[in-house]
């Protein structure tokens, strides 16, 4: 066998890695970059509770990812009421410009919901005026994700529907139970969507 020939490596760069798409702010095609946030209604987070969002576009595609901890936030005692705090409690509004034209979603478990209802279910709805212990039945709303039973870690559910243009998300017991503020819960939503 003959001896191996030399060769030199060489430093990637971001250049040498771009590949077709939207350029970021840097200048550099298909870099993913920071596209928006989403902002819950002021009556969905408690004491405890953690809303945090990231909304990030990579070429042609636009992903939204929320994370929440329902800790110090409420269910009711009627199935498919919305879970929150007082007042409006939706998590957020889903809008092309921010998170494009969504085609798939998804809501995964990281800690189980306690203290409140463990059926969570996620519905969109066309309007944003939803409170909490009041029921989605009561918007012109959509089943996103209808939990079917508690959620427990690592169970990933997929959407069975994608919210609208201009829809807002509404977490809710999918039980009927007792009133009761959560104590625990971590639920993670993503989804994805084209730039329009």
């Amino acid at each position: 066998m003959g001896r191996d020939k030399d060769f030199t490596v060489g430093v990637l760069d971001a250049t040498s890695l771009k590949v077709g798409g939207t350029s970021g702010p840097d200048g550099v095609a298909g870099v993913a970059y920071t596209h928006g946030t989403m902002t819950p209604g002021v009556g969905f987070k408690g004491t405890g509770t953690l809303f945090q969002t990231s909304v990030v576009k990579q070429g042609a595609i636009i992903k939204t990812t929320i994370g929440i901890d329902l800790t110090g936030a409420a269910s009711s005692t009627t199935d498919l009421d919305i879970i929150g705090t007082s007042g409006i409690s939706h998590i957020g509004q889903v809008t092309t410009a921010v998170n494009g034209v969504i085609y798939a979603g998804q809501i995964s478990c990281g800690e189980v919901p306690a203290g409140g209802a463990d059926d969570i279910d996620l519905y969109s709805a066309t309007e944003g005026t939803g409170e909490f212990d009041g029921g989605i039945a009561a918007l012109t709303e959509t089943a996103l994700v209808t939990s079917g039973g508690a959620h427990a870690v690592g169970t990933v559910k997929p959407f069975t529907a994608v919210p609208a243009a201009d829809q807002y998300l509404y977490l809710t017991g999918g039980e009927a139970g007792t009133a009761a503020t959560y104590t625990a819960g971590r639920l993670l939503i993503e989804m994805w969507g084209t730039v329009a």
